[in-house]
């Protein structure tokens, strides 16, 4: 039987990479193999073009070619052999973030990410995607709380952040069999009781 592919999004100051780690141990807790990971990076190169991407100024479609040609790597090393084992995968972003910040942060032609994503992963989509979203306001607040160095999409201006949430919210909407929206400005418990109802209504 094949693995479970679960995908995490959000816009930066969304918290979703907070969860990431804990749904991989209740899934373990329930018997479960499971892999964490992350886009861009996962691979030795995937980690490697990771900080390119994030803190070298580069052309759009430059940025879109790496993120792609890191999810390639990421797909034949590590995705793909863990779901052929029956393994699962759980992965802080994937496709739908390249959709986001390529295609509305960024505004590059749709149909080039399209050709991109059916050569680099075919008909192969997450099983489940659970998408974070909050206000941007408070994604900024957030943001600008971190005690930490901004890569240069966190560096953003708010009108990117903002186009980057609108395209994760269409994105679900074209999709709300595989995209379940979360609100993002519930408690932690409460987004973990709700994580667990949409992952065994959905996967186990």
């Amino acid at each position: 039987m094949k693995g479970k592919f679960i995908t995490f999004e959000g816009i930066d100051g969304a918290g979703k990479s907070s969860h990431v780690e804990w749904l991989a141990e209740w899934l373990r807790e329930k018997g479960q193999i499971v892999h964490v990971t992350r886009e861009p990076g996962g691979t030795e190169l995937g980690e490697k073009l990771r900080e390119l991407l994030l803190h070298a100024p580069m052309h759009l479609e430059t940025e879109t070619l790496l993120m792609f040609t890191a999810r390639r790597e990421h797909l034949a090393r590590l995705i793909e052999p863990a779901l052929n084992r029956g393994e699962w995968v759980v992965c802080d972003r994937f496709s739908d973030a390249t959709y986001a910040y390529q295609g509305g942060g960024r505004g590059l032609d749709r149909a080039k990410l399209q050709q991109l994503e059916h050569w680099v992963h075919g008909s192969l989509q997450p099983d489940l995607t659970l998408l974070f979203d909050l206000p941007l306001d408070v994604a900024r607040e957030r943001i600008a709380l971190a005690s930490r160095m901004l890569d240069r999409f966190e560096q953003e201006r708010a009108d990117f952040h903002e186009r980057v949430r609108q395209a994760y919210l269409e994105r679900a909407h074209s999709a709300p069999m595989r995209i379940r929206v979360i609100n993002a400005q519930l408690s932690i418990e409460e987004i973990r009781k709700e994580l667990q109802h949409i992952v065994a209504t959905n996967c186990l």
